[in-house]
């Protein structure tokens, strides 16, 4: 390895000062904020909240600070289906319902999971790796769909937010020491050869997190009325169970949507199906599976879904070249190369070296099309309604190229061929790929 010498110093100070357009931003820099220096002028006029193809939505919904984006934006999927079948004007389901049993499940998903590690070395890489990640608020839409097959839904009226659920940080930290200090007590007890004593003590462990939850996000409602307003007329649907509401509401509609990704890496061949090794929440229930097409075959879907008046889950990185008080992200809306250095990174090395992953799950709502190309798109938020245009946003297609990484469709939009490859048996990728990451 080489040092860094007083010549080298003396050289790079030279080649600055020889450098008199950077000179010139270091005075901009002194008392501007970097991202708006670099915001690019031109780019305002080609990112109008205007589109041809466009699905009126219900208003936003706000995650507040916790990671259930992938909940908000599965729910404000489903709750359109809701609001014309009951002409609502405004309506949400409980977040904290689906959270509460997010969080349980994902508990015992991680205890089951450590059976598997009882007997391994410490610093195994699998076993630390689950160690670090513990659980977290965020999620995938096969997650989603695992806990409304099994729990159902109920009315945000049937189990309201909380100050827990709507701030998760410190809680889901108390959460994670507690599973650590599960997987100590029962590795040891292995050790010792006390197998017998595992199922004991993961029952008393899965009491004492089932009594947090209650604690922290309230009791989960067995049975319900749903009171709504419909034409100005009071309605009351009485004794309903969550399964039942769910099922009365959508029927078997969740199993008819597939997961599709754009992973363009060498690892990862298009038109082959994947899942990831312990990813997941509902043990025995709806397992990870994505389809991984190039990007053009992706949009196109996601476009023929929005046509057909479907709005469309969708995962990107949302930390990339982004106004969020505006609500645009568009990766031309800025010259970070006139700092005298090039950021370009294909979307593979972004995958491949840790650059980009999905952070995020929003909803789409419209496209604008011209010559039947998408030029942007308008994104339903769950970050309130303070910011963009009343909640919804904007981003640009050249930023859906780059960090859109997954999006949800109906079967029944994919192509022969498509279908076929849906049907193939996933091939299992490591806990840590890229693809594994969830939105929060």
């Amino acid at each position: 390895m080489k040092e860094i010498t007083k010549k080298d110093l003396e050289n790079l100070s030279q080649s600055f000062n020889n450098k008199p357009v950077q000179k010139a931003l270091q005075r901009v820099l002194f008392k501007n904020d970097m991202q708006t220096a670099f915001e690019v002028q031109e780019s305002a006029n080609l990112n109008q909240f205007k589109f041809s193809n466009e699905i009126k939505t219900l208003p936003v919904s706000n995650q507040k600070q916790s990671g259930r984006c992938w909940i908000f934006a599965g729910l404000n999927v489903i709750r359109e289906t809701a609001a014309k079948k009951y002409d609502l004007k405004a309506f949400e389901f409980s977040q904290n319902y689906v959270a509460f049993w997010d969080k349980f499940e994902k508990i015992n998903y991680f205890m089951e999971a450590m059976d598997d590690f009882l007997d391994v070395d410490h610093d195994d890489r699998t076993l630390q790796h689950l160690l670090k990640t513990g659980i977290q608020d965020g999620g995938q839409w096969d997650m989603f769909v695992a806990l409304i097959e099994k729990y159902g839904l109920v009315p945000m009226e049937a189990m309201v937010e909380t100050a827990a659920s709507s701030k998760t940080m410190f809680m889901n930290r108390l959460i994670n020491i507690k599973l650590r200090q599960y997987a100590a007590v029962v590795r040891q007890l292995f050790k010792e050869q006390k197998q017998d004593q595992i199922a004991n003590v993961k029952k008393q462990y899965l009491d004492e997190f089932y009594t947090f939850l209650v604690t922290s996000f309230g009791q989960p409602p067995k049975t319900f009325d749903f009171e709504y307003v419909s034409n100005d007329q009071y309605k009351v649907i009485k004794e309903l169970t969550p399964l039942k509401f769910y099922k009365e509401i959508l029927g078997d509609k969740l199993e008819n949507f597939v997961s599709i990704i754009n992973s363009p890496t060498d690892d990862k061949p298009f038109d082959k199906t994947y899942t990831v090794s312990y990813l997941g929440n509902v043990v025995g229930g709806h397992g990870i599976k994505y389809l991984n097409l190039d990007m053009a075959s992706l949009k196109a879907l996601v476009v023929k879904q929005l046509l057909a008046g479907e709005v469309v889950w969708f995962g990107s990185d949302v930390g990339r070249f982004g106004d969020r008080q505006v609500g645009i992200w568009d990766d031309k809306a800025y010259d970070f190369d006139l700092l005298g250095m090039s950021f370009d990174m294909s979307k593979k090395d972004q995958l491949d070296y840790a650059q980009s992953a999905m952070s995020h799950a929003m909803v789409i709502t419209a496209v604008h099309l011209e010559n039947d190309k998408p030029v942007r798109w308008k994104i339903e938020n769950s970050w309130g309604d303070a910011n963009g245009l009343k909640g919804y946003y904007l981003a640009s297609d050249t930023w859906f190229d780059q960090f859109v990484f997954q999006a949800v469709i109906d079967k029944k939009y994919l192509s022969e061929n498509q279908s076929k490859a849906w049907e193939q048996k996933p091939i299992v990728l490591k806990p840590w790929d890229p693809m594994g990451a969830l939105a929060k």
